[in-house]
């Protein structure tokens, strides 16, 4: 009898391992591990680079550095632009390193080789400052989220209002690479729709720094607004060199569609005031987002830009969803993300999309006059605020297999 009680308690303990067992299986190597793949000394590092690990950090901290007792680890790589380094890298991360989660990706063409990578492996990828719209088009992945803007984001509307306020020419002067194509692409397809014409286009190298050839061309196409496709330090050296070519005098206008906080402040209000475009995110906005560029501020001795706090957000609200599903499956934190409504220091009215398209509220702006300022920091004026449901593009018009299925 006292064996057979014996066997039945073995048999009751090698059940109860055994339930508990798949149980504590869903956190794969017992940790979480973040992979911050970024920019940390080319064109993009200032809105993108150490702030966005920081930004990530800031994510960890504030959970404890835990999800269900395990541990969060944080790590980062420059990708140097360099598809071969961009891809390298992740393929390491995720089938050696053991990271579960890549967040930041600036530079479209890394961006679109590195889902193909994360979709293989089953694992989570979120793109910050990548901005090619085929991301949740078609090439959207089951793991894959794009979390800030998108070029539809960014040229929807700010096209059809400069178009409306009778910018109705337009010169196209964008970087040669994934981003400045589709934003070339995009810009083009809004300014027709909105009765405008494109009179002239040019690509240039990324990373240039002697714009003159360029701008003599643009120049020279008396278009009345002249669009510059590529972002961080090549918009600022644009502007400033067009400024020296006089097109601002000729009447001529530049809008950049994607711009960061800091790119105007490196302009300064003088050059850059009256100039509008499209923002997810503005450190000045609310109790919420100045909370968060404290932090960042400390850290980074400047305000964050949105790309900042996108990792952020994007970082804070995938480990929630790992919490709340108990597991760091890239399908099932997925669905998880998909079932939350995310409201946080980035996001108003956020909401992931099947094809992975995190939407939320979006923000025209307008750059303050040196009158108008209040500090150094105090840039921008909202004019406009596009609700989420309008600031993307809609799922109707989605190529993603993931939405027709």
């Amino acid at each position: 009898m006292r064996s057979m009680i014996a066997f039945g308690a073995a048999l009751a303990a090698v059940g109860l391992v055994s339930a508990a067992g798949p149980a504590a299986a869903q956190f794969s190597d017992d940790m979480i591990k973040i992979g911050v793949l970024t920019d940390m000394t080319g064109v993009f590092s200032d809105l993108a680079g150490q702030g966005s690990v920081d930004a990530a950090r800031i994510a960890v901290e504030e959970l404890g550095g835990r999800v269900r007792g395990k541990k969060i680890e944080v790590i980062f790589a420059d990708h140097q632009h360099k598809a071969d380094i961009g891809t390298s890298l992740a393929r390491q991360w995720y089938e050696r390193d053991g990271v579960d989660l890549i967040v930041d990706v600036p530079n479209s063409g890394i961006a679109l080789a590195v889902q193909e990578i994360a979709r293989k492996a089953g694992k989570l990828v979120v793109y910050s400052s990548a901005a090619v719209e085929r991301l949740t088009q078609d090439v959207c992945s089951p793991t894959g989220l794009h979390w800030v803007y998108d070029t539809y984001s960014q040229a929807n509307v700010l096209g059809r209002v400069l178009v409306g306020e009778g910018y109705d020419t337009w010169y196209m002067l964008v970087a040669d690479f994934a981003f400045g194509h589709a934003m070339q692409a995009t810009m083009e397809e809004t300014v027709k729709a909105a009765g405008g014409k494109v009179v002239g286009s040019a690509r240039h190298p990324l990373g240039l720094t002697d714009f003159s050839s360029f701008l003599l061309q643009a120049r020279a196409s008396n278009a009345k607004m002249i669009m510059l496709g590529a972002g961080g330090n090549d918009t600022v050296n644009a502007i400033k060199q067009g400024a020296e070519f006089g097109i601002f005098r000729r009447g001529q206008k530049m809008v950049f569609p994607i711009t960061f906080a800091h790119e105007i402040y490196a302009l300064g209000l003088p050059l850059a005031q009256g100039m509008q475009f499209i923002e997810g995110f503005y450190w000045d906005f609310d109790d919420r987002t100045r909370g968060f560029a404290k932090k960042m501020y400390d850290k980074i001795g400047r305000q964050p830009s949105s790309v900042h706090a996108g990792v952020y957000s994007a970082t804070l609200n995938v480990l929630k969803a790992m919490d709340a599903a108990n597991t760091d499956d890239g399908l099932k934190v997925m669905a998880q993300l998909r079932s939350m409504t995310i409201d946080d220091a980035f996001a108003r009215n956020g909401k992931v999309l099947p094809n992975g398209r995190f939407i939320h509220d979006m923000y025209l702006v307008k750059v303050k006059t040196p009158e108008e300022s209040k500090n150094p920091w105090d840039l921008y004026t909202i004019t406009r605020t596009i609700p989420a449901d309008q600031a993307f593009r809609p799922l109707a018009d989605s190529t993603c297999p993931l939405v027709k299925k």
